[in-house]
């Protein structure tokens, strides 16, 4: 009996073809699929977070003595005014040697986005030293870059693009940091002396956001202020014992962002202002009622904040997010002890000002920024507008010059602005037109995100895995 006759073929046929269109109707090839969003590539699980012993400030190294006269400061994100401004009376250079940039000194640092600040001299920054697991506060001279003294404390941090993020805020006697993982540690500028540390997570259940925690501390008058968005939105620490001394509730439930709390003075009365994921909020910043929530806005919340309240004239502030959140234009105003917040401008990146990591400037009543990637055929270009009308622009930069996702700050009349792969830009602050006086390629790494510091002509800056100091002082 011969199998392979003409029936048994037609028959063998239309079985293949029947399980293959039952096969093509009934399987799912994307079932494994997960959505791709912010942070999924290698972030640590809250778990993990929780679980981990740590104890903040163990370790402590000295490894010189130190004395410098300089007395210029860069205290803080943002600088001491909050604005990304240097105000001290130095000229500084219009264009490079022909040699180059002035290179002072240089150091690799563990993979990360951390700021430093200056202070009487020295340069502070808090840093991830990969091969010994460690958050590491470390202190430098400003002038030749030779270590001076380092605390740390083990913090096992996997990479997700980079590890470190943030700037700390140093007075005369504190220096307040805090770490990748909700690690808040304050030390003794001068001597590195360990006051106290604060885990968020472990004591207010904070939930660290994608990419590690981004948000900047502050001190004011001797109260560190950070935000844990946990059991409480925000705490003031007494500096000198680490006391809790006031909260902010959290009925909302909302969680921490990258963004930084910026204080803001409306109608006299001072308050913190604060972008979390969930929206944006005002709380008191006055003795009598420290710590109390003025006024918040629900209608501005996307899933991932990086920039800063930006606090414009007459209560209006800005705020901007990437991944295509673009921005809002907020107003204020005070009905008799009441605060109430109207939007004046709503709009997506294509329409408008808006930025995805660095916080646009504020000057002479004029607003500056790095476009997003996703502003179409403006991404990425430096604009001006003012704020009265984010959305019209006086200039922009042209496609000739394009920056990323790179820093900038306004010093001595001109706009310092470093892109992605570390070429410095040094332009004419004007309101009338952008104007490159001269560039050059400073870092050979990439990544070059983190916000620029400058103090006594000195300017700090990094990319991914490199610190650098070069002298910008006019000669």
């Amino acid at each position: 009996m011969n199998f392979f006759n003409e029936k048994n073929i037609i028959l063998i046929l239309f079985l293949i073809a029947f399980i293959s269109v039952f096969f093509w109707l009934f399987h799912n090839p994307v079932k494994d699929f997960r959505i791709s969003v912010p942070g999924m590539d290698n972030r640590p699980d809250s778990n993990t977070l929780e679980s981990e012993i740590v104890k903040i400030g163990e370790n402590f190294e000295k490894y010189l003595e130190f004395h410098s006269d300089l007395k210029g400061k860069w205290t803080r994100f943002r600088g001491q005014d909050f604005d990304n401004q240097n105000k001290e009376n130095i000229k500084l250079i219009d264009k490079f040697p022909e040699t180059g940039a002035k290179i002072l000194w240089k150091h690799k640092l563990g993979e990360g986005h951390s700021a430093p600040v200056i202070y009487n001299g020295k340069v502070y920054i808090l840093d991830y030293e990969e091969s010994e697991k460690s958050d590491a506060l470390r202190c430098f001279s400003l002038v030749d870059g030779k270590e001076i003294w380092k605390r740390s404390y083990k913090n096992h941090v996997k990479r997700n693009h980079g590890m470190s993020r943030t700037t700390p805020a140093i007075t005369d006697s504190f220096i307040v940091t805090l770490g990748p993982k909700g690690h808040a540690m304050c030390s003794d500028p001068n001597t590195g002396k360990l006051l106290w540390g604060i885990d968020l997570v472990k004591e207010y259940k904070a939930e660290i956001p994608f990419w590690y925690t981004g948000q900047c501390p502050i001190i004011d008058e001797n109260v560190a202020i950070l935000a844990p968005a946990g059991t409480s939105l925000l705490i003031g620490i007494e500096c000198n014992t680490g006391k809790v001394i006031w909260q902010t509730p959290n009925p909302e439930k909302w969680k921490m962002s990258h963004s930084s709390i910026i204080p803001m003075t409306f109608n006299g009365k001072k308050m913190f202002v604060y972008a979390a994921i969930g929206g944006i909020l005002g709380v008191s910043a006055e003795k009598e009622n420290m710590g109390e929530i003025l006024w918040t806005l629900k209608d501005f919340a996307p899933s991932v904040v990086a920039p800063s309240p930006l606090i414009l004239d007459n209560g209006k502030i800005f705020m901007t997010a990437g991944y295509g959140a673009g921005s809002i234009l907020l107003q204020l105003k005070q009905k008799n002890k009441r605060f109430e917040v109207s939007i004046l401008q709503q709009f997506k990146p294509k329409e408008g000002l808006a930025s995805e990591q660095q916080t646009p400037l504020f000057y002479k009543g004029h607003i500056f920024g790095i476009l997003p990637k996703d502003a179409g055929e403006l991404r990425n270009q430096f604009v001006c507008c003012k704020p009265s009308n984010v959305k019209k622009f006086l200039w922009t930069s042209g496609k000739e010059f394009r920056f990323g996702l790179g820093p900038y700050l306004i010093a001595d009349g001109k706009f310092f602005i470093l892109n992605d792969d570390g070429t410095l830009t040094i332009a004419k602050l004007s309101t009338n037109r952008f104007e490159v006086l001269d560039q050059l390629q400073i870092l050979e790494g990439h990544d070059a995100w983190a916000p620029l510091a400058l103090a006594d002509g000195k300017l700090v800056l990094r990319d991914s895995k490199t610190m650098i100091c070069i002298d910008i002082q006019k000669k």
